[in-house]
């Protein structure tokens, strides 16, 4: 990943849990693909999508690629993003099985929560991933030596006194623009 350090928290670079969070998207998706691929029929039947066994099939082929893209890329960002428009996919096949002939409605509600709640994850990780700056950041500027005066501190010292008020000038006049 693309972060400053272990211990960077500056605004726009992911920190280490957000790295941790991709990566377990990664192996999620590999898990959830194997299990599409081998189970399709069962998961078909089980949500009442009928008929949609190979599509179950092709996304679970879908998610083992997103998977293996996220744990082999430097950038992960354009992987997780895909898991969200895989997502999208996803919530439009089960929303097929709303229907009144679906025996399994519990299922596919059930179904459509979980990967509802996943795509906010894959969105909120895809979105912090995508906030970062693809150049090096510049070393931060060490002010440690600075005093804030221009003279030095020992100069400063006593310049209020050198300050003279011109002759008839009253407070009262300088603040009136501004009285109401």
């Amino acid at each position: 990943m693309r972060y400053e350090g272990p211990r960077s928290r500056r605004r726009g670079h992911p920190d280490e849990a957000t790295d941790a969070l991709a990566r377990g998207l990664g192996w999620f998706s590999i898990g959830l693909g194997l299990t599409e691929l081998v189970a399709g029929r069962r998961l078909a039947r089980g949500l009442g999508l009928r008929g949609q066994e190979d599509l179950i099939r092709a996304y679970g082929l879908r998610e083992i690629g997103t998977g293996f893209g996220i744990l082999a890329a430097d950038d992960p960002a354009p992987w997780i993003w895909a898991r969200v428009a895989g997502d999208a996919l996803d919530l439009a096949t089960l929303a097929s099985g709303l229907n009144n002939r679906n025996r399994r409605m519990d299922n596919l509600m059930i179904a459509i929560a979980a990967v509802a709640g996943v795509t906010a994850v894959d969105i909120i990780c895809a979105d912090t991933l995508s906030r970062e700056t693809r150049r090096p950041l510049r070393p931060l500027a060490d002010y440690r030596g600075r005093s804030g005066y221009p003279k030095g501190l020992a100069a400063s010292r006593g310049a209020a006194k050198d300050f003279a008020v011109p002759k008839g000038f009253r407070t009262a006049d300088a603040l009136r623009p501004f009285a109401a």
